[in-house]
């Protein structure tokens, strides 16, 4: 309980130090892709490009992308997904297209998120998106079809996760799963559902709209993935207590009285303080939670 004690006093107190250094990001919609590895945040870029995030939207509300998973990670280049479920293997049934709203004052620098299309027709996109993993805004540029169109960024803490994804094997797994992120595969036998990289959900995050609690525990889910997860567990209220219960980590978050407490009852029975509310929501405002 000590090491995760001083883990989250650490923690704090490097957020005291940045917090009032870091600008306030606009509020944007944001939007959670909850994966097997963690919860990949996004802010989108609604003004600046509305008919892409609409398009986007529209699957994200109609449950079209949940129990999808990333099925192309070009090493150095892009992490793929929203384009297939398993099992069965079914491609995600796509609208129209949208029209192309690239511009090269949002380019695919790392953390962004923009639209896959198909070779040569630039107003193809549909449902499929990728992650760029490192700086692709000469490769991506307004002379590769166009360009392809950014319209939200991860937050900083999301950056982690995407990483963490980043990092597994891939393997040939033929046709358009060439180049496929994988969990633990298997040396012999067929791919299961265990060995891929599972997207369970996507969903709109409530920003201004939400209470500061909510707000603050939604940072704090993608910030620190390995202490309280699976991301987004409902909010509750006990004991004075507001609060929401993490069942792979068996852990608490909660909040009174303007302060913020955690709970770890396999490692101690005792409630522990973790710092002022208005502290953490400061850092979480600041990553546009």
């Amino acid at each position: 309980m000590d090491r995760f004690q001083g883990f989250f006093s650490r923690a704090l107190s490097a957020l005291v130090l940045v917090v009032g250094l870091l600008p306030l990001c606009a509020q944007a919609t944001l939007v959670r892709i909850e994966t097997v590895r963690g919860p990949l945040d996004i802010a989108l870029t609604d003004s600046a490009t509305p008919r892409t995030v609409a398009n986007f939207l529209g699957y994200v509300r109609a449950n079209a992308y949940d129990g999808t998973f990333f099925h192309r990670h070009a090493a150095g280049f892009v992490l793929q997904g929203g384009g297939y479920t398993f099992p069965p293997l079914v491609k995600v049934t796509a609208g129209a297209a949208v029209a192309n709203e690239f511009s090269v004052n949002r380019p695919n620098v790392r953390g962004t998120i923009a639209m896959a299309k198909l070779g040569g027709l630039p107003n193809s996109a549909t449902t499929e998106w990728f992650f760029n993993l490192v700086d692709n805004t000469v490769t991506l540029g307004a002379t590769n079809n166009s360009g392809f169109t950014v319209f939200g960024t991860v937050t900083q803490p999301g950056l982690a996760v995407l990483d963490v994804i980043a990092a597994l094997p891939v393997v040939d797994a033929g046709g358009a799963f060439n180049t496929l992120p994988t969990i633990n595969p298997p040396t012999v036998g067929a791919l299961t559902k265990a060995n891929l990289v599972v997207v369970t959900a996507v969903r709109e995050l409530p920003t201004t709209l939400a209470n500061d609690s909510d707000r603050t525990f939604n940072f704090l889910e993608a910030a620190y993935p390995q202490f309280i997860s699976p991301a987004s567990a409902v909010s509750m209220t006990g004991g004075g207590y507001y609060f929401r219960y993490y069942a792979a980590t068996n852990s608490y978050v909660g909040t009174k009285e303007g302060k913020i407490y955690y709970l770890v009852p396999a490692l101690s029975a005792d409630i522990q303080l973790l710092g002022d509310l208005a502290t953490w929501l400061g850092a979480a405002v600041a990553q546009g939670y």
